[in-house]
């Protein structure tokens, strides 16, 4: 089924939010961001993720960027919001904010400050859906200690509350057991380093990181992994080796830093983090300004 029918599908830009030297929202920058992430070839966007460092705006900052991701997305381009909050309450204004604005579908962690227990996550979805905007499930027991496991996901798609995950635990056989109890709830790829593996599984969506910096070698790899063929597979590997070092910063603490600071290397802009963030220094710079460099003499772009 098309992007058009299930707009969650594709790739999904977890997009970088560019700042002023004044540490404001560059408004205008997302804007060109957003044509461009479209121009090449990406599917839609979800701002405020966390590497859209939704936690340090102000709510009408966060607000603004859905609105002006929308009016920069051109027709048949996806705009897929975190809808993240510390409460269902707070949630459900948010999904409201993003249909208001115009945008497709949302992106929600379970309660992110309370570990739920798994009616606590039903309700929450349940209270989530209820608004009208499709729902994808973002499991990321890391940073909310709740995990959405295969069945408790199959228990949330069964009632119709969501239509696809984002699986950020790393553990690629997920997407097998979440086939079998939940046939039909998409899995969409949730960290950058298990791209192919999570293609190879059957994953038809990819919210991803590195596309912030290179679209055109990021949405190549996604096709070869995603498409079934055992050439295209055996295509695939070599550029992901070429790629990993890079794409395994989406796993790390400080993914915003390496992503933005690869982006600043490709000519796009990254800059500046807000606080707490600071840039990076060090080892990690150098290994993110080297295997950036890299990259970009093999020609990925």
């Amino acid at each position: 089924m098309s992007t058009v029918a299930r707009p969650w599908r594709g790739i999904h830009v977890a997009t970088a939010l560019p700042f002023n030297d004044d540490l404001s929202v560059d408004y205008d920058g997302f804007a060109e961001h957003v044509r461009w992430l479209a121009e090449n070839g990406m599917d839609g966007v979800t701002p405020n993720g966390s590497l859209g460092e939704y936690q340090t705006l102000t709510d009408e900052e966060r607000a603004r960027v859905v609105e002006v991701a929308v009016e920069a997305a051109p027709d048949g381009f996806g705009v897929m919001p975190g809808a993240a909050a510390y409460g269902s309450g707070e949630t459900c204004r948010w999904i409201e904010q993003a249909a208001q604005a115009g945008a497709h579908s949302v992106l929600l962690l379970p309660p992110n400050a309370y570990r739920a227990d798994a009616d606590a996550v039903v309700e929450h979805y349940r209270a989530a859906a209820a608004v009208g905007l499709p729902i994808v499930a973002y499991n990321n027991p890391y940073d909310t200690k709740v995990d959405l496991t295969p069945d408790l996901l199959a228990r949330l798609f069964a009632e119709d509350l969501i239509v696809a995950v984002k699986e950020f635990t790393g553990d690629v056989r997920r997407a097998y057991e979440i086939a079998e109890l939940a046939p039909g709830l998409d899995v969409l790829i949730g960290s950058d380093d298990v791209v192919l593996e999570l293609g190879i599984a059957g994953a038809v969506g990819w919210i991803a990181g590195y596309p912030n910096a290179l679209p055109v070698a990021s949405k190549k790899l996604y096709d070869l992994a995603t498409s079934g063929q055992a050439e295209d597979i055996a295509a695939a590997v070599p550029l992901y080796r070429d790629l990993h070092s890079l794409l395994r910063w989406d796993s790390k603490t400080e993914f915003v830093q390496a992503i933005k600071a690869s982006m600043d290397i490709a000519g796009r802009k990254g800059g500046a983090c807000r606080p707490p963030r600071h840039a990076l220094t060090g080892a990690a710079a150098d290994r993110v300004n080297a295997d950036t460099k890299a990259a970009l003499e093999k020609g990925y772009c």
